[in-house]
């Protein structure tokens, strides 16, 4: 770990920086500064393995409804039925819930899968993370690839963004399972997570007097001083000594990370805390009411923070919604039923990813940055007795947009009851193999011996249609 202080007379030079690693939510020192896995010149001159491309995957955790979302049944028997409503889409006979009023807009430029299972009725964090993935988040992947950092920005590759990384007021509830699991990857190449409550992020913060920070030979000396008195060995060279002396002192990574550097008028676009469904908190009683705020308050500005971390150089960034049962509407008490769960979660999602596609179309970059949200799982054909649905392995909505995702298309189709693939049916291999696709060159990453098992995963033929010529 390592904590900057001031040179306050009473800080002892113990104190002054501690040792085990520079913590970067996962990364220590002589790992986060390491060669590159893959050398190359240009991240994508010839022969590289990398695409140029990032991914934000946008994880739905609670399992969201595909009924209520893009494949409603409105006129199917009332117990299946929609609760919602439905709007049109830009696309001529494709219908979205009603909630999903901006992204029907927009419908034109992304792509959903009507087919797509999880197989997955769990409260867990696959497709993320699960046996499919290698036990790693599919970002530690990449990162395994591509290296821990990029070579020029010294930005993370791989990061994950809790609502609490945009807003400090939001509910702490990570979910159920780990995003920074890294499988047999290795530890090395696990995520950063900015805003962490865990003693890995406290100690980021710097409090050395200015002076003393902007002294590089100082600061490069106490490193000096450390290594010949700490009893673990570092093992690092010259030049990664000098580059962790550049991050601390170039700011990059602390600039990617602060949205007040955006225009005003972008960050109100983004801004999703209007969706704050007050008047529904009575129906659910065991004090989900902040799960659901934090929803609403973080989620448009997680997805900004994830546009900037990519065009900074992180490859893949995972973004978490929120406490396990935001997307959970089971109507028992403890969730919402689906209708006030969809006006409490669904209008912010809504809004957050309509101001995504916008911003990302404005800026021209929509064929470098792919977005996939999705959940664990979808919801039950039938409703139960209290308006809810509940937890369903077979069909699950799935959103793509951008980095050469077809756009306007709808790809498959559910059974009249919604509950099963009818056709060209999808499963977490599909979209695991579409994202590593996108990210790398399949034919360059296959000649890697070391990176086998990760070339078998994109073996698996991608989700058809989905991917551009």
């Amino acid at each position: 770990m390592l904590a900057v202080h001031s040179s306050d007379a009473s800080c002892t030079r113990r104190r002054f920086l501690t040792v085990g690693g520079l913590a970067l939510g996962g990364f220590s020192l002589s790992s986060l500064f390491t060669v590159r896995a893959v050398a190359g010149e240009k991240r994508t001159s010839p022969g590289s393995l990398e695409t140029g491309k990032s991914v934000i995957f946008l994880f739905q955790q609670g399992g969201p409804s595909q009924f209520e979302t893009f494949d409603p049944k409105p006129d199917a028997p009332i117990e299946i039925r929609t609760v919602t409503g439905v709007t049109q889409t830009s696309l001529p006979g494709v219908i979205f819930g009603d909630t999903l009023q901006k992204l029907a807009k927009h419908a034109d430029k992304f792509s959903i899968v009507r087919s797509f299972a999880t197989e997955n009725a769990a409260h867990n964090i696959r497709p993320i993370v699960g046996p499919e993935s290698l036990n790693a988040n599919i970002g530690s992947l990449y990162s395994r690839v591509v290296g821990p950092t990029h070579p020029v920005s010294s930005m993370p590759t791989n990061v994950v963004l809790f609502p609490q990384a945009v807003s400090a007021d939001a509910a702490k509830g990570q979910g159920r399972g780990d995003l920074s699991a890294t499988g047999s990857i290795g530890p090395a190449f696990a995520p950063f997570v900015p805003g962490g409550s865990g003693q890995l992020q406290k100690n980021l913060r710097m409090s050395l007097a200015l002076d003393r920070f902007q002294d590089r030979q100082a600061l490069l000396g106490q490193f000096d001083q450390l290594r010949r008195e700490s009893e673990a060995r570092f093992d690092l060279f010259e030049h990664e000594r000098r580059q962790a002396n550049e991050v601390l002192l170039s700011g990059s990574v602390a600039d990617a990370l602060d949205l007040s550097r955006e225009d005003p008028k972008l960050l109100a676009k983004y801004d999703t805390s209007h969706h704050v469904a007050e008047h529904n908190w009575n129906r659910s009683d065991r004090g989900k009411r902040g799960y659901y705020t934090g929803h609403a308050k973080s989620l448009g500005k997680a997805l900004l923070l994830a546009r900037r971390l990519c065009e900074a150089g992180c490859g893949f960034v995972t973004i978490h919604t929120g406490y396990e049962g935001v997307w959970d509407m089971h109507a028992d008490g403890n969730n919402l039923n689906m209708k006030d769960g969809m006006e409490a979660i669904g209008r912010s999602f809504d809004h957050a990813v309509s101001a995504f596609i916008e911003d990302v179309e404005a800026r021209g970059i929509s064929d470098k940055i792919m977005l996939v949200a999705t959940g664990e799982m979808g919801r039950t054909p039938r409703l139960n007795k209290n308006g809810g649905r509940d937890h369903w392995s077979r069909l699950a909505p799935l959103l793509l947009y951008g980095g050469g995702v077809a756009r306007g298309k709808v790809i498959g189709r559910s059974t009249k009851d919604g509950g099963e693939p009818a056709a060209d049916g999808v499963a977490t291999p599909n979209l695991i193999s579409t994202i590593l696709h996108t990210l790398f060159d399949m034919g360059q990453l296959r000649l890697k011996p070391a990176l086998a098992p990760i070339s078998r995963l994109g073996d698996v033929k991608p989700i058809p249609g989905i991917l551009e010529s």
